[in-house]
This record gives C-alpha cells, structure tokens and sequence, in this order.
C-alpha cells in the first residue's frame, strides 16, 4: 500500500516493526565515523540511549540516540528501547559537553517511552526527563531531532527539544500509545485504532501542526541500496541545516528554539469522549 493511503493505525504498525532499522542503524550510516561514549556518572550506563561523537568530513557532532534491539538478547540489554533515568542523565552530560566544544547536537528519537519501572521512579525518572527537555530548552548549539520509528511519551520528548524536529514519513510521535490513549480515554482498550486516527501521531499531520519541521520521505522498500540512498539524503539534509545554523549567535539558537514551540497550533477544544 502507498505510504500517503495507509492508515495511522497502519503507520503504528510500521513503526513499531522490529525489523524497522534502528538508531544505529542510521548513526553508522549517516556519519563518517562514530565513536560511542558511556555512562552518566553517577550510577551506571544504561544502553536503551546510546551517545557518542561523530563525523560528517570535517565536523565532528554529538549524536544521541534511543535505541532498540534486534534480537530478544538484544532488547533485554536494550531494555527494549525504553530508557532508565540513567540514559537521560547521560544524553544531559553529553549535550552539555557539546556545548562547551561547540559541538552540534542530532538526536534519534525511537521509543515506546521511559521505563516505568518501580526502580526507575526511584531513582528520579520524571525529574531527569524534566530536566533533560529544560537543559535541551537553553544549549547554545544547534540541535536536529529525528523521529526515526515509535515517539511516545515523555521518554521521546526528552531528546526532542530542538530546533528542527524531523520524521520519517513511517513513523509516529504521539503523547502515549494509541492503546493506553483508548484505556484511559474510553475505558476501552479494544479501540486503538480510532485512537490512532484521533491522536494525529502521523508525519503527515505533525506537519500541518508545525511540529515537526520536515517530512523524510521513506522507500516503498526497505534494502540496502534503498537505505543508504536514504541516509545519504539525510547527511545532506543534516549538513546543510547546521551549517544554516551555525551562523546564528548563542543566543538567536536559543531564541529560535524557544520561538518553535511557542509557535506550534492551538487546538480548538474538541470532545474526545464517546
């Protein structure tokens, strides 16, 4: 089915493949190297967000990225892509060490949402994805958000403060899930998919909502040819919005970003019940 005729509920579905590449995936081939850093220093390294420095030629970047496993070996160590408050800690001290180099910041964005363990609350989970969206809120380097597969939640926005958000056209940014929107909204979990329709979580009306800034247009199919024709597209895209960008002051990076969000649609009040 084209990807402008599905539906959201279809889009969920794609997005939420384990098969779908993830953010490695992209950070290997968008970049001409990467080198991975670790740890928040403080109580461990949790690997559901990986941080690191890399390369586009000569300029070097920090990349952070919410990442997903492939196997069941492999999303257990990952924590299914659902990070502990440790991995926003860590993205904290890695964005704030871009800004003392000056170095640009671009985040992937793939996550059903922070982990809402017994453990993570413990150790402050709201406080350090509050505290994430509010250091992300005043760097004085550029930041590039993409939203590579699922967006949910606070655990997405944690990294998507930034001055340009970007979404594949496959994927979803949302509030929560459609199931949960549908369980708490209608007490009804059975209709998720009126849900996703509802919600407006796709690339398409994120757009016309000013919410994200860019629509990366996917391959009918997924190969390696397609993929890295693909990430090709994105470097490009990448390169040339930092270098738009660094010619700004401190302060005009900041004011832009503040200005995004604050520009984003109002809604009118509609019923979401019945």
């Amino acid at each position: 089915m084209e990807s402008n005729k599905q539906t959201a509920w279809e889009k969920v579905e794609i997005a939420r493949n384990p098969k779908r590449k993830t953010a490695l995936d992209y950070i290997n081939n968008i970049f001409d190297e990467f080198i991975e850093l670790h740890g928040d220093r403080n109580f461990k390294d949790d690997k559901a967000i990986v941080c690191g420095l890399a390369r586009i030629k000569e300029q070097v970047y920090t990349v952070i990225g919410e990442q997903k496993g492939r196997t069941t070996k492999e999303n257990i160590e990952r924590n299914f892509g659902m990070p502990n408050p440790e991995s926003y800690r860590k993205a904290i001290r890695f964005m704030k060490q871009a800004e003392k180099f000056k170095r640009p910041i671009i985040t992937f964005i793939d996550t059903k949402g922070a982990y809402p363990g017994v453990e993570a609350e413990e150790r402050g989970q709201g406080e350090a994805i509050a505290k994430s969206m509010f250091e992300m809120s005043k760097l004085k380097v550029p930041i590039i958000a993409i939203v590579i597969g699922e967006g949910s939640s606070g655990g997405a926005l944690a990294i998507g403060v930034a001055n340009k958000v970007y979404m594949l056209e496959n994927a979803i940014y949302s509030i929560l899930s459609p199931e949960g929107y549908s369980s708490i909204l209608w007490k009804d979990s059975t209709r998720y998919k009126e849900a996703a329709e509802k919600m407006k979580l796709t690339a398409k009306e994120l757009y016309k909502l000013n919410i994200i800034d860019k629509i990366i247009k996917e391959p009918l199919e997924i190969n390696d040819e397609s993929f890295m024709q693909l990430t090709q597209k994105m470097r490009e895209d990448i390169k040339n919005e930092i270098i738009k960008m660094q010619k700004f002051t401190k302060q005009e990076i900041v004011q832009d970003r503040y200005k995004k969000f604050r520009e984003i649609k109002e809604f009118n009040i509609i019923n979401w019940g019945g």
